[in-house]
């Protein structure tokens, strides 16, 4: 397929190599005109991954017009937060016939929206038009073609299926699912979790507190999903508990790091300052927290990481707040 890849950044980059390695041809977009010039000439995007050699047929433009003329396909990887502001921008350039498939992971934070959502509601396409690629796919690991798995979703299974074969890699294998909701909220709100585990490895916590995290971490995003209509074996799977081990578990993972650097310092300037690259878990957290409050889902450990990025709170404080919940059954029968 000719493919348009909007976005080229770290992530944006990697997922053209991948559709690059799938047999595509593959053009990607960007507005720093530097990157594209180094793509097209030396086949490398210094600026987000510096030593990869990106694939020879890999072709970029700053041109929009180029851009939505080429693809057959379009995939999003620009910030979750901005999508809606790009949508309003490309708007009159998309085709209703053209599918979409986006790769970006978050919650719109002034309105709750996932991002199918938000395109839906910007552009007025089908739904069946529209599909997700999600999973436990660390921008650096995938640039060294290392193996990993994703999951293409759509409400379409046969849009679900073009999807899966148009990213299938020797290197990225890539299942179907048609459950959007589970699998969108799941790649959102493991962000949040990740900040977590991050922010206790800062204070110097070991693999009990890691594990404790993560574990109930996911019993929290799985709770949210199911309120909002989601399958709940999609969260034992690659888009739920994969992608969240993937997320909190390397040290490649934006979140984590973040959540690290706030640990370490207690405070959100400091981490902003170490960290300089978007951290979807950062924005993403108050709309996560007050998606699960519209449903009556508890949802603690997002809470607190939603505190501590608001400067409600420390830290020290959440991890302490966190143990002092009342417990009952871990796993909830009824």
């Amino acid at each position: 397929m000719r493919i348009t890849v909007l976005g080229s950044g770290q992530w944006g980059t990697a997922i053209a190599q991948i559709l690059c390695d799938a047999g595509n041809d593959v053009l990607i977009w960007g507005r720093n005109q530097t990157v594209i010039d180094e793509i097209n000439q030396s086949h490398r995007n210094s600026a987000s991954l510096p030593g990869i050699e990106l694939p020879m047929n890999l072709a970029a433009t700053s041109d929009l017009d180029r851009a939505f003329t080429h693809g057959e396909m379009i995939a999003l990887a620009v910030p979750a937060q901005s999508l809606r502001e790009n949508l309003s921008n490309w708007k009159a350039r998309f085709s209703p016939e053209i599918p979409i498939v986006s790769t970006l992971k978050g919650i719109e934070v002034s309105t709750q929206l996932r991002m199918t959502e938000v395109i839906q509601e910007v552009l007025g396409i089908s739904e069946d038009k529209l599909a997700i690629l999600t999973g436990p796919n660390l921008a650096r690991e995938v640039v060294l073609r290392q193996p990993a798995g994703a999951v293409a979703a759509s409400t379409s299974q046969g849009l679900a299926d073009v999807t899966a074969k148009a990213f299938s890699a020797p290197y990225f294998r890539v299942y179907t699912s048609t459950d959007v909701i589970g699998c969108e909220l799941a790649g959102a709100a493991k962000n949040v979790i990740a900040l977590a585990v991050g922010m206790s490895i800062g204070m110097g916590f070991g693999e009990n507190t890691q594990s404790l995290v993560i574990t109930r971490g996911l019993n929290e995003l799985t709770r949210l999903g199911i309120a909002r209509g989601a399958m709940p074996l999609t969260f034992v799977g690659l888009a739920g508990v994969g992608d969240l081990l993937a997320t909190c578990g390397s040290p490649l993972s934006r979140n984590r790091s973040f959540g690290e650097a706030l640990g370490r310092s207690g405070s959100m300037e400091k981490a902003r300052a170490e960290v300089l690259s978007t951290v979807e878990g950062v924005a993403t957290a108050r709309a996560v927290v007050d998606l699960a409050h519209l449903v009556g889902v508890e949802a603690p450990i997002m809470e607190a990481v939603q505190d501590v990025v608001s400067n409600t709170i420390t830290p020290y404080q959440a991890i302490t707040s966190l143990m002092k919940i009342h417990t009952g059954a871990e796993i909830d029968h009824a």
